[in-house]
């Protein structure tokens, strides 16, 4: 029996052993959490017709996952720094282009849908050569193919490019705000049950609202100076000056948050990132294209995975799968990294 390894346990690398093993193919994932509940998975993703949810086709969990999404948030509120609402998209009923799902439940519907034990959890890869896994913990594993679904900074990239993240000069702080209707009713208001964007030009905010009655705001800023050994109110007093010219309303979503600011800067792969085949080895999602968060990173991620799954699935040997994913994802990620390339200060804009 051929051995499979997904390095992270994120969307991509879980979709892909999912539809794996609906195809009776063995695989491990291996995680550097200690657990599948030692940290917060993040906010909300919207997951669309055409990528995501065909991957979720392929996992057998579409259903499941409408039942748990959230329609509701694919509303759209667009203000000038006035506070003046300027666009607004409300869902028509029954439209499921792209619901809203928290990263915590898409999350928990993918693990719970894989054979128990699929996940190693505690193992943090130091490196590999495609053949030998080597972890933090000094234990080694050997395997026959590894699949690098392991984020912007993967661990299993260096194997077959040389390639590494740029800073593309616009970073978010991550503000969040919790038990919005009863703690904070106005912005809750404010923001209704999807997401509202403002911008200047110069700066820019992104409020979306969670489930369990949580929002998370990303403040949006060029090349900022950065918040390293800054606390909370030192931050805080700096934002406050920063968004002087707007609206008190608006002004609340950057300044009225619960708890800390955590600092997000926005990196991506060179365009297009490509490589030689390299047998053993292949990259989904962000390790393979990482690009600004314009809304196709998870997405973009899951049909890799589906597209890896079924490829192996359909091929008399791990290259020949490899190779078949590869001829398809290539171009679909250059052409979109291509679109997409320079475009994190599109954040920027204000609204005309």
């Amino acid at each position: 029996m051929k051995r499979i390894s997904i390095i992270g346990a994120g969307p991509g690398g879980l979709t892909c052993a999912r539809i794996l093993q609906r195809h009776g193919i063995a695989v491990t994932v291996y995680d550097r959490d200690p657990s599948r509940d030692a940290r917060n998975q993040g906010g909300t993703l919207d997951l669309h017709a055409d990528d995501g949810q065909v991957a979720l086709r392929e996992a057998g969990l579409l259903d499941e996952f409408l039942r748990l999404s959230r329609p509701e948030g694919q509303e759209m509120r667009e203000y000038a720094i006035t506070g003046d609402l300027r666009e607004h998209h409300l869902p028509e009923e029954g439209e499921l282009f792209k619901p809203e799902i928290d990263r915590g439940v898409l999350r928990d519907l993918l693990l719970d849908s894989l054979e128990p034990g699929t996940v190693r959890w505690g193992h943090a890869l130091a490196a590999t050569d495609g053949r030998t896994l080597r972890f933090k913990d000094r234990t080694t594993v050997e395997t026959d193919l590894v699949i690098g679904a392991d984020g912007a900074f993967s661990r299993v990239r260096p194997v077959v490019s040389p390639a590494t993240p740029r800073y593309t000069g616009v970073s978010f702080l991550e503000a969040w705000f919790d038990d919005v209707e009863n703690r904070h009713p106005e912005l809750a208001a404010l923001v209704g049950q999807g997401g509202a964007h403002a911008a200047d030009g110069v700066r820019g905010l992104f409020a979306q609202r969670n489930g369990g009655g949580h929002i998370r705001v990303y403040i949006i800023r060029k090349e900022p100076a950065g918040i390293t050994g800054l606390s909370t109110d030192a931050v805080r007093a700096g934002l406050l000056d920063e968004f002087a010219g707007w609206s008190p309303s608006l002004r609340r979503l950057v300044t009225d948050n619960d708890g800390p600011y955590v600092d997000r800067p926005i990196h991506a792969l060179p365009v297009p990132h490509t490589w030689a085949h390299h047998p053993g080895v292949t990259l989904l999602g962000d390790a393979a294209h990482l690009m600004p968060p314009l809304g196709v990173g998870v997405n973009l991620a899951m049909l890799d995975a589906s597209d890896l799954a079924l490829a192996l699935a359909g091929a008399t040997t791990l290259d020949e799968g490899v190779r078949a994913y590869e001829d398809v994802m290539f171009p679909r990620s250059a052409e979109i990294a291509k679109m997409l390339d320079g475009r994190a200060e599109d954040l920027l804009a204000a609204p005309e």
